[in-house]
């Protein structure tokens, strides 16, 4: 006999509606085995879907397992602010604070009104990018390797590595090859007085288009890379892909962590399902 679980579809970063990310978000998923998450996760077939279980930490809220169409991850930002989302509308909770449990530890997340935020895990590799996979990368994007202006290893689960481009053009005139397993994220400044200060883009396996989507991840780990050469002030991200989708975040880094903060636009598209 199926049983039927709650489920929903969340807009994250979307000022607008269905112009943001979209993340799936199964509200009660105890029981389900990681084979049957990982297969409604590749049914949805989105950059990720995520799973709410109960918490094994005693301060966690709740525990999220988050899945691509193909593998879990550890951790995954527009997950964590669309999952919040979902789970403070189900539940009722009025509270500030909320701490997410996940295979990256206990994440807190902050709620100012419709504005989510989160401070981004550790990095679990950092540093400088070889040469030999920075050769890699510029060929899989498409562009000679001296395009790509510095580069640093900005891993918080997913491993991502962040490219610095000449400039936010540069950054959206890609149309990347075959990355083949790389999580590559590129970034590049906008001009003086520009409304936002960064143009990102981040382009990783089994999606169907180059980055069709928003890794809320992704701008919280490139953030302490960025400051580097610029600023440890908070900055403007806007993040531009081939999908339609077209998101502002605010990211901020301080000795050497991270913090992201969207809006969270309430569940657009909402439906029943059940998951086999």
């Amino acid at each position: 006999m199926s049983l039927v679980r709650r489920f929903c579809q969340v807009d994250v970063f979307a000022e607008v509606p269905y112009a943001g990310n979209p993340v799936a978000v199964v509200l009660d998923a105890e029981g389900l085995s990681t084979e049957q998450m990982q297969r409604f996760a590749a049914w949805t077939n989105l950059s990720e879907t995520a799973f709410v279980v109960p918490p094994t930490m005693a301060t966690a809220d709740y525990a999220l397992r988050m899945f691509t169409p193909s593998t879990e991850l550890p951790f995954a930002g527009h997950p964590t602010l669309g999952t919040c989302h979902a789970w403070i509308s189900a539940t009722g909770t009025i509270k500030d604070r909320v701490v997410q449990e996940c295979k990256a530890g206990a994440i807190p997340i902050r709620r100012s009104g419709e504005v989510l935020a989160f401070a981004a895990p550790p990095l679990v590799r950092s540093g400088p990018v070889e040469e030999p996979l920075l050769a890699e990368i510029a060929a899989g994007l498409r562009i000679d390797r001296t395009e790509i202006v510095d580069a640093q290893w900005v891993d918080n689960g997913p491993g991502w590595v962040a490219v610095l481009l000449a400039d936010a053009d540069a950054v959206r005139a890609l149309w990347p090859g075959n990355l083949g397993s790389l999580y590559v994220g590129a970034i590049g400044p906008h001009p003086p007085g520009s409304p936002t200060a960064f143009e990102v883009r981040a382009f990783f396996p089994k999606i169907r288009s180059p980055a069709a989507s928003t890794p809320h991840s992704a701008n919280g780990c490139y953030a302490p890379a960025v400051p580097r050469r610029r600023t440890s002030r908070a900055k403007a991200v806007r993040w531009g892909g081939t999908g339609g989708c077209t998101s502002r975040l605010m990211t901020t880094a301080r000795s050497g962590s991270a913090a992201a903060r969207s809006p969270v636009s309430p569940a657009r598209c909402r439906s029943r399902g059940c998951c086999r």
